[in-house]
């Protein structure tokens, strides 16, 4: 889990990558992806434009999303698949990019796959098993 300083400097850079995207600043490659997903979330820009929900606590239990985490989603699967890690991500998420004609479409089909996987992962306090992970995927295939 993230210590509230560091949590704080993540949400941070999302804040500033979206300020540099909204103003024309040169940025790096990492900042580019992150501009990116946040473009395609329109539901996120006025508060990425509001510093005061930085220290947000988003509780499930409360029927809220966190966006910082969703958006981090977004970044791990986008990064899994140029790795093709776990092996074979990349065929799932080209397949399921044709089917939805998508990428914003096959990243949220996904995710549910990968929010287990880190859920059961952080409740066994195990490392994810990556096998279980592209099986739930290789599923998704199969809808």
């Amino acid at each position: 889990m993230f210590y509230t300083s560091e949590r704080d400097r993540l949400r941070q850079f999302y804040v500033d990558t979206w300020k540099k995207h909204q103003t024309g600043q040169p940025m790096d490659a990492m900042e580019q992806m992150v501009a990116r997903i946040i473009h395609i979330h329109p539901e996120y820009h006025a508060m990425l434009s509001n510093e005061k929900h930085l220290g947000n606590e988003y509780k499930p239990e409360d029927g809220e999303t966190n966006p910082f985490l969703h958006m981090g989603m977004h970044l791990g699967l986008q990064e899994q698949v140029s790795m093709d890690r776990p092996a074979g991500i990349q065929a799932v998420y080209q397949q399921l990019g044709q089917r939805f004609g998508d990428v914003h479409q096959t990243e949220h089909a996904m995710m549910d796959c990968l929010a287990e996987s880190l859920w059961i992962a952080q409740r066994d306090q195990v490392e994810p098993d990556e096998q279980a992970y592209l099986l739930c995927l290789q599923s998704l295939l199969l809808k």
